[in-house]
């Protein structure tokens, strides 16, 4: 800037705002905020100097403010009123008093220094400008050069920004060199001190959704959905898709003429193996679909636990776990479920088992012989409360079953439930459970078993529980979290009885100021004042 006419100093501020695609107006603020620092070195670090440029004719101002002040702190910065009034006949506490200072001629460290200042400001809102400019571009797919690569981190050149593609965002296996071209997914920007920090991946589920749009017209255009994808990178995947045009195939437009849309997918990636699958809202069917080569026989969903049991024939077992696991994983991530896979044989000897384990729960409870419990648990009775309860006319119609057998069992049942209920509640007793417990509304004679054995003795012992200690000592099955919350919550009721007692009691303490325990407070003797001293005024 040394030797800078004015004029150029414009021309300056017009090439740097074109060439790096900031706003003039910084490049002016720069320019000024180096002026200053340049003018403060000559004149003094303590004075508040100011320069403006003037935006049209490049035109420099120096100026030394001073602000008017009654009592002067900083003699550098601030003056009095008295003495500004010689300069500014209406000057008042609070005016600034501006003084013009001769141009600088920028000297060569002056000139240095105002350099640096401007490419830092320069700097600065470059970086701004590309946050701005990507913040908003999460979730695209870009294009760029790789410039370098530095311990297994990829430098992508974007153009306009850099961008860094981490070693764990890549696919395994793969390598870049300087010069390559990059594709890949922005999932980050963040805005921190060394500038804007755009982070890429190859590895995550959205990049392989974002490359399906790219070749698949069908879903750029919103006929068709990915509902879900799951990746194991480099290796393979599964990708659910949705036609929202009863005409269109998903899978098929996804697979492409002779496969060559997935094709240019899977050459993207490395290789990975895709399944494309199609969606459906039935989760058995849609966790059938993902398991896809294998064959499933037969599906079992357990809503409350987010779990489905799944049924292969013997010899498809290791097709549906697949490698490692891999099958099923992806199949659990892209439905959501948790997965358990059992072979024909190991289902079948299991119902076996469930069947023996409840006849003889049967057998044992209800003295019945093995013929009833058997043809109790074939209709699909499981507990002897269900025998207990259940209507008359239901267990009659059992085959092989009559009103008086029906109405004998529900008899044993209930005699059996009474009598489980009267020893636990011994048990219990014996434990030292207090009695208050049991006016908890939710919680059986055997729970409070459980919690006696587990130390949990009183109604403060109970309300120092969080749900999930509770569900965990009576039994996950015994007890959902929202009945668990209820239980806690009635356990803690005395806690705030109690407070509202206290404050009841403060309360009438507080009335009862003259001690009578009454409740009201005695009014002032009346009359003669002197009557409060027995031995009258001082004479």
């Amino acid at each position: 800037m040394a030797g800078m006419t004015r004029p150029e100093l414009v021309q300056v501020a017009d090439t740097v705002s074109r060439d790096k695609g900031i706003d003039r107006e910084e490049v002016f603020v720069a320019m000024e905020q180096a002026i200053q620092k340049a003018g403060r070195s000559k004149y003094g670090h303590e004075h508040d100097i100011q320069a403006l440029i003037d935006r049209r004719t490049g035109e420099i101002k120096l100026e030394r403010h001073l602000h008017v002040v009654d009592e002067i702190e900083d003699e550098a910065t601030q003056v009095t009123v008295a003495r500004a009034r010689r300069k500014k006949p209406d000057a008042e506490v609070g005016d600034v008093i501006i003084d013009p200072l001769p141009p600088i001629d920028f000297g060569r460290i002056a000139a240095q220094t105002a350099k640096q200042v401007i490419v830092q400001r320069v700097r600065d809102a470059e970086r701004e400008r590309q946050y701005e400019e990507y913040k908003d571009r999460v979730g695209e797919v870009v294009n760029g050069l790789v410039k370098r690569v530095e311990f297994g981190n990829v430098i992508v050149d974007l153009g306009r920004a850099e961008a860094l593609l981490r070693r764990d965002e890549l696919i395994p296996r793969e390598h870049f060199k300087t010069g390559d071209r990059a594709r890949a997914y922005i999932h980050d920007v963040r805005q921190e001190p060394r500038g804007p920090q755009i982070f890429l991946s190859r590895t995550r589920p959205e990049f392989m959704a974002k490359l399906f749009a790219q070749e698949v017209p069908e879903i750029y255009d919103g006929i068709i959905e990915i509902r879900a994808v799951a990746r194991d990178p480099g290796s393979r995947a599964k990708i659910a898709v949705i036609s929202n045009d009863s005409g269109i195939d998903p899978v098929g437009a996804c697979v492409g003429m002779r496969g060559s849309r997935v094709q240019a997918v899977v050459a993207e990636l490395q290789g990975e193996k895709i399944d494309i699958i199609q969606w459906t809202d039935d989760p058995a069917s849609f966790v059938v679909n993902g398991l896809a080569p294998a064959e499933v026989t037969k599906v079992v969903l357990d809503e409350e636990s987010n779990r489905i049991e799944v049924v292969v024939p013997d010899e498809q077992l290791s097709l549906a776990i697949g490698r490692r696991g891999q099958n099923v994983r992806l199949a659990s991530q892209l439905s959501g479920w948790d997965i358990d896979i059992m072979t024909e044989a190991e289902e079948s000897e299991r119902r076996q088992e469930e069947f023996r384990t409840r006849s003889q729960a049967f057998i044992d409870a209800l003295d019945v012989d093995d013929v009833i419990a058997h043809l109790l648990v074939t209709e699909g009775f499981t507990t002897v409360e269900e025998v207990a309860f259940v209507e008359d006319a239901e267990l009659a119609s059992i085959e092989g079953f009559d009103e008086d057998i029906a109405a004998e069992l529900k008899d044993r049942a209930q005699g059996f439930l009474e009598e489980r209920e009267r020893a636990a509640d011994e048990r219990r007793r014996d434990l030292g459970v207090d009695d208050d417990m049991t006016y908890v509304h939710g919680l059986s004679a055997t729970m409070l078993v459980a919690l006696g054995e587990a130390g949990v003795k009183t109604l403060d012992d109970l309300a120092d529980l969080a749900s999930d200690e509770l569900r965990e000592i009576v039994g996950e099955d015994n007890l959902d979290e929202e009945t668990a919350n209820t239980i806690i919550m009635a356990s803690r009721a005395h806690w705030f009885e109690d407070e509202d007692q206290a404050a009841a009691a403060a309360a009438a303490a507080t009335d009862d100021e003259d001690g009578d325990g009454d409740g009201a407070t005695e009014p002032e003797p009346a009359g003669d004042e002197t009557a409060a001293d027995p031995a009258g005024p001082a004479g």
